[in-house]
This record gives C-alpha cells, structure tokens and sequence, in this order.
C-alpha cells in the first residue's frame, strides 16, 4: 500500500510537525495516536495494517499526524493556562491544516476521525468541536475527561475541551447525523469513561454504538480487532 511522509512547520503549534499517510485514494480518516504517541505510532503496533484491504481497494487513506501531548496535558513543568493553550493550538493545526485541505476529498466534504487510548479521547473532541466536518467517530477505549490534568485550574478552554462537559450543551444539528462508535471492554480501564460518554449521547439522543467487546484488556490487540471493523460500516458509495 502506499505511504507517504510529510513534514511542515505548523503556525498553529509553532514547531515542524510530522505525518504519514497511507492509501492511494479513498475516504479521508484522521487517525490519532496514544499518549504522547509518534506519527509512526500507529503503523508500528499495527493499526494501519489491520486496515490493509480497505486501504488496496481505495476506499480509505489514513493520515497519522503527530500528536501534541507532551506540550499540553502531559507538559507538568507548565502552568495548567499553557497547557491548555497547546492543546487549543493543535486543535487548530488539526482543523486548519489537515482536515480543511483534506475534507474535499468527500462528497459531503466531511472526514473520519478515529484513536485508540487517549487518541479516543482526541477524536471524540476534534469531532465534536467541530461536527459539520466529521461524518464518522470511532474512539477504541478512550477516555474523555481532561480535568485530572489541569491541577484544579479553572479556563472556558478546559471546560470546551472536556467532551463531557461540552456535550450537554451541544446544539449543532451535524452532531445527529454523525456516526459514532464508542469500542470498549468490560475489562477496559476506560470502560466507565465510555459509559458515560454512552450516556451523554443517549439523554441528548444522538444515535451511536456503544461496543463493549469481552474479557479483552485495554491494548493494541482488541484495537486492531476493532479498527476494521468500524470502517466496514462507513459507506463509500
């Protein structure tokens, strides 16, 4: 399958900024990485390849971008407002740099946005912050709140990067034409996190799956199992 790799300085970010993309032609899908992952990430542990059919046939390209985490949540040696900050800017260079160049590849100029761990986490927020531009989400064992990460600090960027928090008080209609999996385990640590993103969706009723696989642990195994699975059901034609 092809790949390609793309490096650019970023104005959002501030700093050059790295990203594979697999698949000839196809249905754009942003594909996230863990903690602090790579942009290789999801190549090395498999993830592209678990999608290999649908990347021959043309049906999808994957774009892995770098992520930002060591800079936002994960950046201890900064004030909590920094951190957020960074994450805020990554939402932009996400947006502005990839989607908006990418979308047009689609009919309904609209992308998939999918991750695993806390790559859930980013595809749940990058879709519902901006929901005219996503048409799937597929977050594998995510979890969706960030307050653990911001030392008690208080800012509206918290609160509106906080899927949680935001959601309630959604009322952008693209929100219920959007598809979404929510894949989990009963064994996942973040399964209490998907229950109630689940119940976040289900009291405002936005149609969605809530997957919750058995006795399966929360790794790369049940993740790849997964991926495919979920892009089967985007339709192409």
């Amino acid at each position: 399958m092809k790949e390609e790799y793309f490096k650019w300085y970023s104005p959002n970010v501030n700093r050059d900024v790295q990203m594979l993309v697999f698949g000839h032609a196809g249905y754009p899908v942003i594909l996230f990485p863990t903690s602090k992952g790579s942009f290789h990430e999801n190549k090395d542990m498999g993830l592209v390849g678990s999608a290999h059919w649908f990347l021959e046939q043309g049906l999808i390209q994957i774009y892995c971008p770098d992520s930002n985490d060591a800079l936002s949540f994960y950046n201890k040696g900064a004030h909590p407002h920094e951190r957020i900050q960074n994450q805020v800017a990554y939402d932009k260079m996400i947006c502005h740099e990839i989607v908006e160049r990418v979308r047009l590849n689609t009919a309904g100029a609209k992308v998939a946005v999918a991750g695993c761990s806390f790559g859930g986490y980013h595809a749940a927020n990058f879709a519902f912050r901006h929901p005219g531009y996503v048409s799937h989400m597929f977050s594998m064992s995510g979890a969706f709140d960030i307050r653990n990460f911001m030392d008690g600090y208080q800012h509206d960027d918290i609160f509106y990067n906080s899927p949680l928090e935001y959601l309630p008080g959604l009322q952008d209609y693209e929100l219920w034409n959007m598809r979404i999996i929510l894949g989990t385990s009963n064994w996942d640590i973040c399964y209490d996190a998907n229950l109630k993103l689940h119940n976040a969706l289900k009291q405002k009723n936005v149609d969605h799956w809530l997957d919750v696989r058995q006795d399966r642990p929360h790794d790369w195994p049940v993740w790849r199992e997964m991926f495919p699975h979920y892009l089967s059901t985007i339709k192409f034609n």
